[in-house]
């Protein structure tokens, strides 16, 4: 089963849950896919044992055979290549290739007329994998000044081990590289915080999740600040509340120190495996469905 941990906005608690969740249960592998600002590995402490460079196929073009005709400007869904025509006086023309808006969908490769694109392969980031105890732990760093983070993702997920229940650690929002690590799930849990802006933020996560019909509940972080409202918008669209956790000075201390909850306070490896089955009969009841 894999379970994609999610949340509208930052720093409700996502990876908070993600990691106690993880650490609650056995035979678990753990993906960080928030690979923009990785900090499960804070918590999880991980003995990393293999690097990898993570890259992405960009184009390469040998002017000696480009007659300037355009062709690949034309198939780029993404304006990553320009071309200045060829200038008849003195038989020349340009052609500049932005690499950062780049896909690497290889179209302009496979129908450029003259055979002068080939793809070269351009490092975004890195992969690390190891263990913390028995959890087995991989996530991606994307390189500083990149700024396409799903190849990255999409790349940390072929590691998914499908003998094992996965936790993956979304990014933040409602966009892009949130869908890249939701795709293949089986369901997801979103945490949010009982504030207006939490609850703004849920609403488009959830239409989201509504659109992918992925399966998902609700976990109410800091669930004693703010009102009620949360509560409201989940009883009104039947979402389920997995769990409460409460304004806490010490979970905020420990957070703080990077220890996980369940090291210190032992009651809640009881509440994130009774989640957990929680879920298990949710992901049931929609299979059936």
């Amino acid at each position: 089963m894999i379970v994609t941990v999610a949340s509208g906005k930052g720093g409700t608690g996502k990876t908070t849950i993600a990691v106690n969740l993880a650490l609650a249960l056995r035979n678990i592998q753990f993906l960080d896919c928030d690979v923009e600002e990785p900090n499960a590995q804070l918590f999880l402490k991980a003995d990393i044992r293999s690097r990898k460079a993570a890259t992405i196929r960009v184009p390469e073009v040998d002017e000696a055979l480009c007659n300037y005709c355009g062709r690949c400007r034309e198939v780029c869904a993404y304006n990553a290549i320009a071309v200045l025509a060829l200038d008849e006086d003195i038989k020349k023309g340009s052609i500049l290739i932005f690499p950062h808006l780049c896909h690497g969908c290889g179209g302009c490769t496979l129908l450029c007329p003259q055979n002068a694109v080939k793809e070269v392969n351009k490092e975004i980031g890195v992969i690390e994998a190891g263990n913390a105890g028995e959890l087995e732990f991989i996530h991606g760093r994307l390189n500083i000044g990149e700024i396409m983070s799903p190849p990255l993702i999409r790349q940390v997920k072929e590691y998914i081990n499908p003998e094992k229940t996965v936790i993956i650690d979304a990014p933040p929002g409602t966009s892009c590289p949130v869908i890249a690590s939701l795709k293949g799930s089986d369901f997801c849990i979103l945490v949010t915080e009982p504030t207006p802006f939490g609850l703004n933020d849920l609403i488009l996560a959830v239409e989201v999740l509504r659109k992918l019909e992925l399966p998902f509940g609700v976990v109410v972080n800091r669930s004693d600040i703010g009102n009620d409202k949360v509560d409201s918008y989940c009883l009104e669209e039947s979402i389920p509340i997995l769990m409460r956790i409460p304004f806490d000075r010490e979970i905020a201390s420990l957070y703080s120190k990077g220890i996980p909850i369940i090291e210190e306070k032992k009651e809640y490896i009881g509440k994130f495996r009774e989640m957990f089955d929680f879920i298990m009969s949710i992901n049931q009841k929609s299979f059936v469905m």
